[in-house]
């Protein structure tokens, strides 16, 4: 049977099926070394000079990922979620205006609203799921980048992807779109219209808690994908080849994690709409979702792993039960195996869009049963 015919979650559990040719191991080896030797005439015959920008570890996860995402132009990895994020803004010129989501990662809103704008750049934020909105803040021939974030934590609006990429495309700019919590396994932005989808690969992709890592994947190997590597090559933004190692066997079981985290995450959201003391369940693959219908449109294999509660009883009545699981690590990031939850609104601090009576729910590989029992006593002891 032909690699070419293999499915991408196959593709994926054998990190392309690639065997080494020296050992014949099944595993491929982590390759550490920072320099190469010159051919006679100086050349560099094998395609590696220094390990910044070349390293055959990173080469083979970005191969990994640029196949799950579809990724014409393939993949780059990057130090963290916000190298490989601010990278893409880094790509534009002073003055160019962009518009973003107005409901995304706290970190990278904090950087446009400040970094960003210092250096030149002019950001609009909208609710990009609004479509009118949205197209109202495109400005054409001045907007060079649309980014969105769907689905945006920690609310889990949806924006539709394709009909951004088609506001954006007709104003001359490019869409973006942050997919850390959808995954390669439930979308995939580039099929969609997307010229280029971002990971925070610390999250789903690796799944373990143990990387940091960021990764872009881009449909056209233009100009401005060449300048984002220009960036990431002249800010050694990179990352190392342990951390590749590390984030190429997290995608291994990728689809595996996915699916458990989906399948339990959205018998959770079912189970804690009807829960006496959650007021609100913000879940895409809920019905009454307000971007249920285009999330069941562009999303596959589930709805993800994230979903946010509100309480009732109010922020006092959020943070106690915070306090008090026992399963759920009380810690912040997402996508691993535990399942992680968070008093959002603490951590965002002032300005932040997200009630202030919200938990954010990271489901991880345990029994549905077990995560289900913790909330519901953490739920009942916020209240007592």
């Amino acid at each position: 049977m032909s690699r070419k015919s293999w499915s991408p979650r196959s593709l994926a559990a054998q990190a392309m099926g690639k065997v080494d040719p020296l050992t014949r191991a099944v595993v491929p080896p982590i390759h550490v070394s920072t320099t190469f030797i010159r051919d006679e005439d100086n050349g560099y015959s094998s395609g590696f000079i220094y390990g910044r920008p070349d390293n055959e570890t990173v080469h083979e996860a970005q191969a990994v990922l640029g196949m799950l995402e579809e990724a014409k132009a393939g993949a780059l990895l990057f130090g963290s979620g916000m190298a490989a994020a601010t990278s893409v803004f880094q790509a534009l010129s002073p003055g160019d205006h962009v518009v973003a989501s107005k409901v995304m990662y706290w970190a990278l809103r904090a950087w446009l609203l400040n970094e960003a704008t210092r250096w030149g750049l002019k950001v609009d934020f909208v609710e990009t799921d609004d479509l009118a909105a949205l197209k109202a803040a495109v400005k054409p021939g001045a907007t060079k980048l649309v980014w969105v974030e769907t689905p945006s934590n920690p609310l889990w609006t949806i924006t539709d992807i394709a009909a951004a990429a088609e506001i954006a495309h007709k104003a001359g700019a490019r869409l973006a779109v942050d997919s850390t919590c959808a995954s390669p396994v439930h979308t995939r932005p580039l099929t969609l219209g997307a010229d280029i989808v971002m990971h925070a690969a610390t999250k789903v992709l690796n799944g373990h808690s143990d990387v940091v890592a960021g990764a872009l994947c881009a449909n056209a190997d233009d100009e401005f994908w060449n300048r984002i590597k220009t960036v990431r090559k002249g800010q050694g933004g990179i990352l190392g080849p342990f951390e590749a190692y590390l984030l190429m066997r997290g995608m291994r079981t990728l689809h595996l994690r996915q699916e458990r985290q989906s399948a339990s995450a959205m018998e959770l959201a079912q189970r804690l709409s009807a829960h006496p003391l959650v007021a609100r369940v913000l879940y895409p693959g809920l019905p009454q979702h307000p971007g249920h219908d285009i999330a069941a449109r562009q999303m596959e294999n589930g709805f993800g792993y994230m979903l946010s509660v509100q309480v009732t009883g109010g922020e006092a009545a959020a943070v106690k039960a915070a306090a008090h699981v026992g399963l759920y690590k009380r810690a912040t990031s997402l996508g691993g195996v535990e399942s992680l939850i968070e008093h959002r609104a603490s951590i965002e601090g002032a300005g932040s869009p997200c009630p202030t009576d919200l938990l954010r729910l990271s489901t991880g590989i345990e029994d549905v049963e077990d995560i289900y029992a913790d909330l519901d006593q953490a739920l009942k002891a916020g209240h007592g």
